[in-house]
């Protein structure tokens, strides 16, 4: 009976320590709105839950503009001047190609179409039929039929590859209109995914971006895929690859974060390990990451993707001024990883947001400290 005392009085010491510990290292929890202790984004200027932006990673008011124009008039001409008014071999028309794309695909799945309706999307087609050696609509038509494929069909089934048949056939189409142009490689390179290209046709592929965009951060993306553990690649592979385009980025590019992409694309489902966040492989990613950001110009459309995931590690990391500072450029726009792989993109960063902002105000912080 007395051991049993004893045990129970070293249990009540260990949990009392416990909560000293996290205390004195600044731990922070959710509490429910309108607790006393609850810190609130609203006092940072943040945007509130409901009026993220769940489409885009961060903003493209002239992309928004056209959209909504397309979308209410079923007029194409808007999203074709727009394109063909966008660097070709830049970020922002990738972007944009992919926010057509999946207007359209959004549009159909939505109203499928059947007696007496017109299936959306129907702008799209419509540009397909009456501008065919148009660029920019081949293009956003491949994209099209690639998120199509997965988003209403399973991989390895005979309907999923049928679509992507498709899908490659269209951005053959889309190449030959515009040699030069990147873009019906890059929307490849989701059809050399999905159908499981071989590593040599896969590499002959990349050659050709490389070709024509070596340093497109979209690009890299979308190969990294590829050669992650879950696909057709391992981690070491996946690592190797993004680990060489970091070290041959040039001055000014974002390369320098895709290690960070390569090692949330492998978290572990349990972290055995104490401090996974903190230990030197995500640092060492995380330090890239910040380099990047730091040195890529202000209007480079691909930042937002890397800030979006620099709050995930940095939220895990406990690093929550690092945190807060990222959140003060992107906040608003939630349309990137990781938040996109929930079921509610909006509610998985107001979550990381807020945890952010609580760590921030447990360790000294305000919205008169927070830099701007």
């Amino acid at each position: 009976m007395e051991i049993l005392w004893v045990l129970m009085a070293l249990v009540m010491l260990g949990f009392v320590l416990l909560q000293l510990s996290r205390r004195r290292r600044g731990a922070v929890g959710l509490v429910p709105p309108g607790h006393p202790d609850a810190a609130d984004p609203a006092n940072y200027g943040f945007a509130r839950e409901e009026e993220l932006d769940v489409r885009m990673p961060g903003p493209d008011q002239d992309l928004l503009d056209v959209l909504d124009l397309v979308q209410r008039s079923q007029d194409y001409r808007g999203a074709q001047q727009l394109l063909a008014g966008t660097e070709v071999a830049g970020e922002r028309r990738w972007q944009r190609v992919q926010a057509f794309a999946g207007a359209a695909s959004l549009e159909l799945r939505q109203r499928p179409g059947g007696v007496g309706q017109t299936p959306g999307g129907q702008w799209l087609r419509v540009w397909r039929a009456e501008v065919p050696k148009d660029a920019g609509g081949a293009a956003v038509h491949a994209e099209f039929l690639v998120q199509q494929a997965w988003r209403t069909a399973t991989p390895g089934t005979d309907d999923f590859r049928i679509i992507m048949e498709e899908a490659r056939a269209a951005c053959g189409e889309a190449a030959l209109l515009a040699p030069g142009d990147p873009l019906p490689y890059i929307v490849e390179l989701s059809v050399a995914r999905g159908l499981g290209y071989p590593r040599e046709e896969f590499e002959q592929l990349w050659l050709k971006i490389l070709d024509r965009a070596p340093h497109h951060m979209g690009a890299h993306l979308a190969a990294l895929q590829y050669w992650c553990e879950k696909w057709h690649g391992s981690r070491d592979l996946a690592y190797s690859f993004a680990e060489a385009a970091a070290a041959r980025a040039p001055q000014g590019s974002l390369l320098a974060a895709l290690p960070l992409f390569a090692v949330f694309e492998h978290l572990p489902e349990v972290n055995l390990v104490a401090g996974f966040y903190q230990s030197e492989v995500v640092t060492k990613a995380v330090h890239g990451a910040l380099h990047a950001v730091h040195s890529a110009r202000p209007d480079d459309p691909m930042q937002a993707h890397v800030r979006h995931l620099l709050v995930f590690f940095l939220v895990r990391g406990e690093r929550w001024a690092e945190a807060m500072n990222q959140l003060t450029v992107i906040d608003g726009h939630v349309g990137a990883l990781p938040w996109t792989l929930s079921a509610d993109p909006a509610a998985e960063f107001a979550v990381y947001r807020a945890l952010a902002v609580a760590g921030y105000e447990a360790n000294g912080g305000s919205p008169a400290t927070l830099p701007h």
